[in-house]
């Protein structure tokens, strides 16, 4: 793709939704959300619904409420699905550059999954939601816009049916074992193609013999202990709106500083340069704290903090500055709340996510991307092992923790963008809205559905 320097004063708008443009993406002028977008609904072959009349509204705060009008619309504006790369990686095909007029025949047969059908021989891979209620990536019915390569297999039908049991247990023994400069022909998520589509029955098995090292040496890097930033309030005390932004900014810098303490104690930690490692920490540390604030330390975020916020009253020029950005992102951080409180995502599976959203060798300026690659593959691959083990009777389970990750790297980058005058109240409506999430769940009860967002004045 060809993108624009991020100071440029550049005009041009996404022909999909209106928003700013980064730069001629699969042969048009659009955004990163909608690049995105269009390369995760070609890669994995989905195929989405409209409950509407195929013609809704497509901006940039309502484009992630319809699927399908989105998929057309890229289509019709001339995204080209022969520019994407077959093995679904970063970076399109050279070969198609400028926009493609397909006919309407031609985007009827992609929109219904009929193209997609005669180009395989295998059942389709069922990870998009088609329009139901089981959404897993997004709170609007829309997938995320993050940069995390989806777990959604790109392998062409032949190389899919040549992997069976002997073959993974081979590349798995060579993908664990290696040295970090051999190339990887496949990603390791992958390995699992066939029991995920529905090919296989999942069936009970053993842990490969060095993915459980790999976890526990993960776990033994973070640190679980209690925050110390003190959030007892005594009753009948109002917290401020400067106080409760002083309590934040506290939290803030000890989940700073415990990120920084992790990366020492990675077990691959003199595998990397120092000026790589300070490229990934100031890349992702608003992703690594959101995610430990919904796992680890979600028993004192949605608890002590909660109270906390619950003992402050926003004014009601506060209320009316809430923006419609904030709205929505607290809305999607409810969601995202809900989401790992329904998969109870363990610690090693937590250390697991958290290592692999590190290691993102999509991140600018990186020195030594291959040796990242290799990493983030070796991890990826653990957690699937792990999980696949502790949970055989949840055989979506790993794809569904692994895209709360672009998620949470969309929400994390949305997050920095709120004014700071904002902060207080939104952390005031999210909490308030979960913390009767969290208290059901730790007294036993059932996890909880979804339901319609609380009001931020509540």
């Amino acid at each position: 793709a060809h993108t624009w320097p991020d100071d440029a004063a550049d005009p041009r708008v996404c022909l999909i939704c209106g928003d700013r443009a980064t730069g001629l993406h699969y042969g048009i002028i659009s955004c990163e959300g909608c690049k995105g977008f269009f390369k995760r609904s070609i890669c994995n072959k989905r195929v989405y619904r409209c409950s509407r009349d195929k013609n809704c509204e497509m901006s940039r705060k309502q484009r992630n409420r319809c699927q399908y009008c989105r998929l057309l619309k890229c289509l019709q504006m001339g995204m080209n699905r022969k520019a994407i790369r077959e093995d679904g990686m970063p970076g399109g095909r050279n070969k198609s550059i400028g926009p493609v007029q397909i006919t309407d025949e031609e985007i009827e047969r992609i929109m219904s999954g009929q193209e997609f059908k005669e180009e395989a021989s295998l059942p389709e891979h069922t990870w998009s939601n088609n329009g139901d209620s089981s959404d897993h990536s997004s709170p609007s019915n829309g997938a995320s816009e993050g940069n995390q390569p989806s777990p959604a297999s790109t392998l062409s039908s032949n190389r899919s049916l040549e992997i069976g049991g002997g073959y993974t247990a081979a590349v798995r023994d060579q993908y664990i074992n290696a040295p970090m400069n051999t190339p990887y022909q496949l990603l390791p998520h992958l390995f699992s193609y066939a029991a995920q589509s529905g090919l296989l029955a999942p069936q009970p098995r053993s842990l490969y013999p060095q993915s459980h090292p790999l976890v526990m040496q993960l776990v033994a890097a973070e640190d679980l202990a209690p925050l110390a930033t003190p959030m007892l309030i005594e009753d009948g005390y109002k917290v401020t709106q400067v106080e409760l932004f002083a309590l934040l900014c506290r939290l803030a810098d000890e989940l700073l500083f415990r990120q920084i303490s992790w990366i020492k104690k990675l077990p691959f930690f003199c595998e990397l340069s120092i000026e790589d490692y300070t490229c990934l920490l100031s890349s992702t540390w608003q992703e690594l704290i959101l995610l430990s604030c919904l796992t680890i330390y979600s028993a004192q975020i949605f608890g002590d903090l909660a109270d906390v916020t619950a003992k402050y009253t926003p004014s009601d020029e506060e209320l009316q500055g809430f923006s419609e950005d904030s709205m929505e992102l607290m809305e999607r951080l409810i969601y995202l709340f809900r989401k790992f409180h329904q998969l109870k995502v363990s610690n090693e599976e937590y250390a697991c996510m958290k290592a692999i959203n590190f290691l993102n060798q999509d991140i600018r300026g990186l020195t030594n991307v291959s040796q990242l690659e290799q990493l983030n593959k070796r991890y990826w691959y653990v957690c699937q092992d792990y999980t696949e083990y502790k949970y055989p009777h949840q055989p979506k389970r790993f794809p569904e923790i692994m895209m709360c990750l672009p998620e949470i790297r969309f929400m994390a980058g949305k997050l920095v963008n709120v004014p700071l005058e904002q902060l207080p109240l939104l952390f005031k409506a999210v909490l308030h809205s979960c913390k009767s999430s969290f208290i059901s769940n730790r007294t036993g009860s059932s996890p909880c559905m979804p339901t319609t967002a609380t009001s931020p004045g509540n």
